[in-house]
């Protein structure tokens, strides 16, 4: 479906973008080489993330930190009406990437890309970017969250129910803040919208023109007839506790079962991976050969 290749085609852009350094082996593939970028989930909060060739814009970046901060927030006040705390500063091989967390109600993380001259050691602050239709979607998902408050506090509350049973964990809030940046996240899931969706958008052009405008107003603007199941994406990302656990097929299984027939949580498509208790330090991803999942083309549907 179209709507399925638009999330890939975001997925695979943004993967492009944060996960510079996914070829984790040498050259001659040495799992050794391997198992240095990996670490338990529980004590991940970005430390080892990496861009390609960043590391010398990474240090210009960070002598400049003051710079690039206040170029940034004011990019996100000015074009999207949103004030952001800045978490974390990455070198990329033309500038830094920067990631951000909303302040306000309407909650989501991102981040901007701030270019560097690297023979003036200068930062270009006037030509500070963001990649097309990221923060667009997170203000999006953040939307969703708002709006449909007491389906995601069930959402919510069933994966804090499932992970105090202690077989499985998700991400730390840390790792969020530092190099998430994909729109309205928990340390279970993230969401992603469809760029058509119509009964979002004028929620989203009501917020942007009107940030101050009160829930009801909100509420009020969201074109529910619009709405069909695979306009929004729940992407949730699940990890064993135990640090030598291969992911559970047992597990797996129960929460796809409930996903698909739990009633009061937001409806739409689910994906969800299931993975062993390690992410790579440099990419942030969890993914493995090992991984359970359910994704494009086998969605699991709430509805």
């Amino acid at each position: 479906m179209e709507t399925k290749n638009k999330w890939i085609i975001c997925g695979m852009a943004f993967s492009l973008l944060l996960g510079g350094c996914m070829n984790k082996g040498d050259n001659n593939g040495s799992s050794t080489k391997i198992e240095k970028h990996l670490v338990s989930v529980q004590n991940y909060k970005g430390e080892g993330y990496t861009l390609h060739d960043g590391g010398e814009m990474d240090k210009i970046a960070e002598a400049n930190r003051k710079e690039v901060e206040s170029t940034v927030k004011e990019f996100f006040k000015e074009k999207y009406k949103t004030e952001v705390k800045v978490h974390n500063i990455v070198g990329n091989e033309d500038g830094a990437t920067v990631f951000v967390e909303s302040i306000g109600r309407v909650h989501y993380y991102t981040y901007a890309i701030v270019p560097i001259d690297i023979g003036e050691k200068k930062i270009l602050g006037e030509k500070v970017f963001s990649e097309e239709g990221q923060v667009e979607d997170g203000i999006k998902g953040g939307l969703y969250r708002l709006i449909f408050d007491e389906q995601f506090k069930k959402l919510n509350s069933y994966f804090e129910s499932l992970v105090s049973e202690g077989e499985v964990v998700g991400k730390t809030v840390e790792s969020l803040q530092n190099v998430g940046g994909t729109g309205y996240m928990t340390p279970y899931y993230f969401i992603s919208t469809f760029i058509e969706d119509e009964s979002i958008k004028p929620v989203y052009d009501l917020f942007v023109s009107n940030p101050h405008a009160d829930i009801d107003e909100l509420k009020n603007a969201y074109e529910e007839s619009s709405f069909s199941a695979d306009d929004l994406l729940i992407n949730v990302r699940l990890f064993m506790k135990d640090k030598d656990a291969p992911p559970s097929e047992e597990i797996f299984q129960h929460v796809v079962n409930d996903l698909e027939s739990m009633d009061g949580i937001p409806k739409g498509y689910y994906s969800l991976f299931l993975n062993d208790n390690k992410v790579y330090r440099d990419s942030f991803t969890g993914e493995k050969d090992n991984s359970l999942s359910r994704g494009h083309g086998n969605y699991i549907v709430n509805n």
